[in-house]
């Protein structure tokens, strides 16, 4: 292939597997007739009466991210105590209920991110501008208040809506590199007053809060994602993004954020949408992966002693720990939506060991946090309930869907970018880990390079977790196949 038609090759790729799925590449013409109608002057206009646009709220995201969703600020408390502040952008503000964005966004459910091309659930106009929490912009917002004990445990919390302002813009690696004293300050930081001593307490209480929650029987995982390195328009390599500490205080903050969202709907009577995680469906499988180290499990799921193992993996081989994590995500099968009606209780979540946990903070690429929005200014208003129960119900499985099917497209795309680089280097031989094994098919990932593909020769008896050494035999950029044959 031509190397200066990598990038429009997989650009094309990744649309057309957009349509196969049922997703829209494009926005509507009655949606950008609608996103022109939407002034700039809507964007910092709040009907909340709250104004906490003197804080210190900062945003730690991607570095090249522009569709900021929440800004978060510490206050510190007597007997040790802190208050941990979320703003959530009130995309709800602007995109309307019903409306062709919203139809759109209902549709797709989610922002779909492939190495060509990104397609956003709202026009950037919205997403990355007038609904996105900008630095120096005034912003309508669901602030999420939470007071956190010493030991990390939750003592009370609050929503409400407010109006704020974001304080500085900071990337998740250079805050990671200063917090853990591997590089200087980012710029930023150094800007506004009290600032770096503000994100050091947040990283303090974000440790409490990731201990509190292990303690609890929380997993800790971590897997290797690997995204294409372009140079102009021509794959160069595949490049291992892993956690670090600023992820890890985003992350930590989030999933406190959910509980408590969920927990408020719950207690004012409200419906909500729930992000669950059941019992793994191979615990067996999981139990015959930890006697491999020497690990003995329960017979019957139990997240605290699964944790435990993790903990004590990642702490004797941190090398391979990813290895052995995407081996536990496989095992424990995918996340989903469930409606939660007043007077009910939906499952919980597995893997982070909680009851009550919803998704609430990502409006501007995830339609559940959307809809959980609007649910959530219904309970802080007194207003009548935004949607019914047979829509609710309808939309939590129309959400699952949609995610499943954003993430097969993101898969595919990295999948034919991974072909084009390996491509020249069939009859190579490489170290493997099985990653699926099911009757239609066994899967393999590769150590390094980071790439997955199909064991289509030797796979009897594989089993997820297992290593292996293969041989590249074939590549199809355009249908994403990399194939691989066992080695003895």
């Amino acid at each position: 292939m031509d190397a200066g038609r990598q990038r429009s090759t997989l650009r094309r790729i990744a649309r057309r597997a957009m349509i196969e799925r049922g997703l829209l590449p494009d926005f509507s013409r009655a949606a950008l007739a609608e996103l022109d109608g939407i002034r700039a002057t809507a964007a910092g206009s709040s009907g909340w009466p709250r104004d906490m646009r003197n804080l210190p709220w900062a945003s730690i995201d991607n570095d090249d991210s522009r569709d900021l969703d929440q800004l978060t600020v510490a206050e510190t408390m007597r007997e040790g105590a802190v208050k941990i502040l979320v703003a959530i952008a009130d995309v709800d503000a602007i995109v309307r209920q019903g409306k062709a964005i919203d139809d759109h966004a209902r549709q797709n459910t989610t922002s779909v991110y492939t190495a060509a091309e990104i397609f956003p659930m709202l026009p950037e106009k919205l997403s990355t501008d007038l609904t996105s929490l900008g630095y120096r912009e005034d912003r309508p917002a669901i602030v999420i208040e939470m007071v956190f004990g010493e030991d990390g445990s939750l003592r009370s919390s609050d929503l409400y809506g407010a109006t704020v302002r974001n304080r500085a813009k900071l990337a998740y690696n250079s805050v990671a590199a200063w917090l853990e004293g591997e590089g200087p300050a980012p710029g930023p930081i150094a800007v506004v007053e009290g600032l770096a001593e503000n994100l050091r307490i947040q990283d303090r209480v974000a440790q409490r809060l990731k201990a509190f929650r292990h303690e609890h029987g929380a997993l800790d995982l971590e897997t290797i994602e690997a995204r294409p390195v372009f140079d102009g328009d021509v794959i160069r390599d595949l490049e291992a993004e892993r956690r670090n500490r600023a992820k890890e205080l985003i992350e930590d903050f989030m999933i406190a954020a959910n509980g408590v969202t969920a927990r408020y709907l719950k207690a004012r009577k409200y419906p909500s949408l729930r992000r669950v995680v059941t019992s793994p469906k191979r615990w067996e499988r999981i139990v015959e992966v930890a006697s491999r180290y020497g690990a003995t499990l329960p017979p019957e799921p139990d997240p605290r002693a699964l944790g435990q193992f993790l903990a004590g993996r990642k702490a004797a081989d941190p090398l391979r720990f990813p290895d052995l994590s995407l081996t536990i995500i496989k095992l424990m099968g995918a996340g989903e939506y469930v409606p939660e009606f007043p007077e009910e209780t939906a499952p919980g979540h597995f893997g982070l060991a909680v009851r009550d946990y919803t998704h609430s903070t990502a409006p501007n690429r995830r339609y559940p946090d959307l809809i959980t929005q609007r649910l959530l200014k219904a309970a802080i208003t007194g207003s009548p309930m935004t949607y019914g129960r047979d829509e609710l119900t309808e939309l939590s499985r129309h959400c699952t869907k949609k995610e499943d099917d954003a993430n097969k497209v993101e898969r595919l795309v990295r999948k034919s970018a991974a072909a084009m680089l390996l491509a020249p280097r069939t009859g190579e031989r490489f170290d493997a880990i099985v990653t699926g094994a099911a009757d239609k098919g066994t899967w393999v990932r590769l150590l390094h390079p980071p790439v997955e593909g199909r064991l289509i020769h030797g796979f009897e008896g594989a089993d997820v977790g297992e290593r292996l050494r293969v041989q590249l035999v074939h590549t199809d950029v355009e249908r994403g196949y990399i194939d691989f044959q066992r080695i003895d």
